[in-house]
């Protein structure tokens, strides 16, 4: 068979493996190529999570940076980050941050320090919760005067905000990078802090829905069991208020990622979101939210994009507007 006749048939002759930098030789005799064993391509899961960990390398690596540096909460969202940053660059350049607040669970701290003591990384904790009396003390009379709405949301962001503070000075410190744990799901619909949680150089789930960060979490315990399986089973929180879960705020994740997916991936309308059976409701409900928080999207950390459209460059809103659907 020769050389025209391999294009004739897409016969693949040679495949190296996806997501590693590889030298790779391709053999001819007399025109004719010499068939070469072809790598298996990885399945969705596991090639995103290896895409992840490439782009996260290249990035420390490329930009000389001496590591990075994760405020770890004892949340599926950080787990991950933490497993993706080890296997990525070593233990030996990852380095994590407890920070936990008067609404911080028992469980959250225990879960943190396993995850932390399963990869062998430096691991230190660092109580908010002097820190937050002291700001609160400082607000004390504003807080008085609004209501009480517009405190809670104050106060939330407040840890939030003391905790990305206790990050970058940790990253001054050390030379370290911070890299932001918000997923997908959340920066769709604004479910994060300005200058808090959002606060970072590089964010390893910007394209990542929090359906697909358990999907990789559960693929990563079935190559060694790091992550607490009470961390997957927990219903997730930000911890900021007494009994808070995030489906307080939000919709099911299930479905809040089918919306996200529909309107900002595969580009349907609101009315085609509808008729693929999702209440009207949350719908509409769903794009204000994401139409509403392009400010905050604006400011976000660069990340790694796995999807054909994340919330970076192949995202287009403008973030001041009058539209109405």
């Amino acid at each position: 068979m020769k050389a025209s006749d391999f294009r004739d048939t897409g016969t693949l002759i040679h495949q190296l493996t996806a997501f590693e930098e590889t030298l790779g030789l391709i053999k001819l005799h007399h025109n004719r190529f010499i068939p070469e064993q072809c790598s298996r391509l990885p399945d969705r899961i596991e090639g995103i999570y290896a895409a992840l960990k490439l782009g996260l390398y290249d990035f420390i690596c490329k930009n000389k940076i001496l590591g990075v540096l994760i405020g770890l909460s004892g949340g599926v969202d950080s787990a991950l980050v933490l497993a993706i940053a080890v296997d990525a660059l070593g233990a030996d350049r990852v380095s994590t941050v407890m920070m936990p607040s008067p609404y911080t669970a028992d469980i959250s701290l225990q879960d943190a320090q396993s995850m932390a003591d399963n990869l062998g990384v430096r691991h230190i904790s660092l109580p908010i919760s002097p820190l937050f009396d002291q700001f609160r003390q400082t607000l004390q009379t504003e807080l008085q005067n609004s209501p009480p709405s517009g405190s809670q949301t104050t106060l939330e962001n407040l840890q939030a905000r003391i905790r990305g503070t206790l990050l970058m000075a940790l990253s001054n410190q050390t030379g370290k990078l911070v890299l932001t744990t918000s997923n997908k799901s959340e920066t769709a619909v604004g479910y994060s802090t300005l200058y808090g949680d959002m606060a970072g150089g590089f964010s390893v789930l910007k394209d990542i829905s929090k359906t697909l960060v358990y999907q990789l979490c559960h693929y990563r315990n079935r190559l060694s069991p790091v992550i607490p399986e009470r961390i997957l089973q927990r219903p997730p929180s930000a911890e900021l208020r007494p009994d808070q879960t995030d489906q307080d705020s939000l919709p099911p994740y299930d479905v809040l990622d089918a919306i996200i997916t529909a309107y900002v991936e595969d580009n349907l309308s609101p009315e085609e979101i509808i008729a693929m059976n999702y209440p009207a409701e949350i719908v509409h409900r769903v794009l204000r939210m994401i139409h509403s928080c392009e400010y905050k999207r604006r400011q976000t950390a660069p990340g790694i994009r796995i999807t054909r459209r994340d919330f970076g460059r192949s995202w287009s809103f403008p973030i001041t507007f009058k539209f109405q659907e």
